[in-house]
């Protein structure tokens, strides 16, 4: 991070969804290192309940070798007072209303002193479940922003889309915004409501027929990839973060948005040690 971007986050608060994602936790691991002084870090992940939050953060984010450098340098001690000073574990859903946070207490609070909401939860699955897709990827997107505005504090929504919404073109494409209902090849109009309606009926239609969960699972991914290829785009995880970015546009209001597009991320290149790497990472599918 550039030091004016190291000295922004002093005394702020942030929340921060898809916290045991690959990219959340490196963004997690540069904000204590380089500005413990930050006041707060919500982290949001899937989990029934606090414990089982904490659990998840402590297992999945912290204990991971991505941490070694920090605590090398501060020692365990330190780190584990830092992590239970600064950090706030959060049981949620972003497929939800409010991302799920059902502790009234601890919703308001976050409503009351976030300042910062980075939003990196997502399926990347390419052929996802049409079905799960669209929950996450796209009324994920729209449910924190909902969030955001109703923070009192929050200055800027940070959402983390991909490069590959531009679709498969060549030559230099501009970075501009999708209004709703936009494709690339400029034919169809999109209409998400539409677009869920369909997955709906599709699976109403897939339980008349006795389909079995892998049935389902199979025909939800067929579905979610020829929608794709009808609007223009390569594939179901790409067509639902343009979909994403949609409601974020449409409905921001005078919510700051900042979107990045990101294009294939595999390790750490330097930071805080060069070639850090988690999960499978294929680049032959782009």
């Amino acid at each position: 991070m550039e030091p004016n971007r190291v000295q922004f986050l002093e005394n702020k608060t942030l929340l921060v969804t898809g916290a045991s994602g690959f990219l959340s936790k490196v963004f997690v691991e540069r904000v204590l290192s380089l500005q413990p002084n930050v006041k707060k870090l919500y982290l949001l992940v899937r989990a029934s309940d606090n414990k089982s939050a904490e659990q998840r953060l402590h297992n999945e984010v912290f204990e991971k070798d991505l941490f070694k450098v920090l605590r090398k340098n501060i020692g365990d001690e330190s780190l584990n007072a830092l992590v239970s000073e600064k950090v706030v574990p959060v049981p949620g859903d972003v497929t939800l209303n409010n991302m799920g946070v059902s502790d009234s207490n601890l919703l308001q609070d976050m409503m009351q002193e976030t300042d910062i909401v980075v939003h990196a939860a997502a399926t990347t699955r390419f052929d996802e479940r049409y079905d799960v897709a669209l929950r996450i990827n796209t009324f994920g997107a729209l449910n924190v922003l909902n969030f955001a505005k109703k923070s009192v504090k929050a200055q800027l929504l940070l959402h983390v889309s991909t490069a590959y919404v531009c679709g498969e073109r060549s030559g230099l494409i501009q970075e501009i915004p999708f209004a709703m209902g936009d494709t690339l090849h400029g034919k169809n109009k999109v209409d998400i409501n539409t677009e869920m309606q369909l997955v709906e009926q599709r699976l109403k239609q897939l339980v008349e027929q006795g389909c079995s969960e892998e049935e389902t699972k199979h025909a939800m991914r067929d579905l979610g990839l020829k929608r794709a290829k009808h609007f223009g785009l390569p594939n179901t995880y790409v067509f639902t973060k343009v979909m994403g970015e949609m409601f974020l546009g449409h409905y921001r209001e005078n919510m700051p948005i900042v979107v990045i597009r990101p294009a294939m991320i595999t390790s750490t290149f330097s930071d805080p040690f060069p070639g850090w790497i988690e999960g499978v990472k294929d680049t032959f599918n782009i």
